[in-house]
């Protein structure tokens, strides 16, 4: 039992937060696939895969930087770093969970299960573009974003402009919530090299967040507008608009307990987008 709360740990099912952060836009992508109408059965297949994948990209993310993560305060005591267990554990927990989501999607096309190997292959590179990639925040939106077009592989056996304008504002968005997080460790990053998007901005850390929530926000209006979405999800956009507005008062003094705050609270910039796409398919 100590075992599985320990792996419990590892693959981070005790936070949550980085499930909702990949499974907003992968849903957002469903309903627009599907034109508001997605099949249940890819719902909880889509669902259950991120939540795979998420926890297989945790291990794998401590596996990677497990020399590192013992000099940062906040991961000092992740149960790998801890030595509470092997660097093989973590590696095979790894795979069990990308091969259970994998199996997940075997019923679906072809498109869609040539999606998952690539998408597995940027999950398992992304901890090591912190080794030479000054901003791996860009990387992780690809790899937390590739539900995206996965979705519509699912739903349409292809993958139009939508899915990957989508993709590029997800990218804009996980720069920006990801900075946020950075912030957090901006000081042991320092002191070990690692590489993030809040260093290489510098001093310019909270305009470039900004300005990423912008872009972001700019693209998801392209695709509203390109797709005829009305008020509905323009009242979404407006209240995840708020959300960053709110992220702006939390991290312009770079308090690290307030960046951190501002971090967790994209799940809920996510949860509006989504809701509103939801509530215009349906009534409008």
């Amino acid at each position: 039992m100590q075992r599985l709360t320990l792996y419990w740990q590892l693959t981070r099912f005790d936070k949550p937060i980085g499930i909702l952060l990949l499974l907003w836009p992968t849903l957002a992508a469903l309903w627009i696939a599907s034109r508001g109408t997605p099949d249940i059965r890819l719902i909880v297949i889509f669902t259950l895969g991120t939540a795979l994948m998420r926890a297989a990209g945790c291990a794998m993310n401590d596996y990677a930087d497990r020399d590192f993560d013992r000099h940062v305060r906040r991961t000092a005591q992740r149960p790998l770093t801890a030595g509470k267990i092997a660097g093989w554990e973590a590696l095979l927990v790894a795979a069990l969970l990308a091969l259970t989501a994998f199996g997940l999607i075997l019923p679906l096309n072809r498109y869609t299960r040539a999606l998952s190997v690539a998408a597995v292959l940027i999950a398992a590179s992304y901890p090591y573009f912190k080794r030479f990639f000054a901003i791996p925040q860009a990387y992780l939106g690809i790899a937390f974003g590739f539900g995206i077009p996965m979705a519509f592989a699912a739903v349409q056996n292809q993958v139009p402009g939508t899915a990957w304008l989508l993709l590029l504002a997800n990218v804009f968005w996980a720069v920006a919530y990801d900075t946020e997080y950075a912030m957090v460790d901006r000081d042991d990053d320092i002191k070990i090299g690692i590489r993030t998007s809040a260093l290489t901005f510098g001093k310019y850390d909270v305009v470039a967040i900004m300005s990423c929530y912008a872009i972001y926000f700019a693209l998801l209006t392209t695709v509203g507008i390109g797709l005829g979405l009305g008020r509905w999800f323009a009242l979404g956009l407006l209240a995840a608009l708020a959300c960053s507005v709110y992220h702006y008062f939390l991290i312009r003094d770079r308090d690290r307990d307030r960046c951190f705050r501002a971090f967790r609270h994209n799940n809920w910039l996510g949860c509006f987008i989504f809701i509103g796409i939801v509530m215009d398919f349906a009534l409008s």
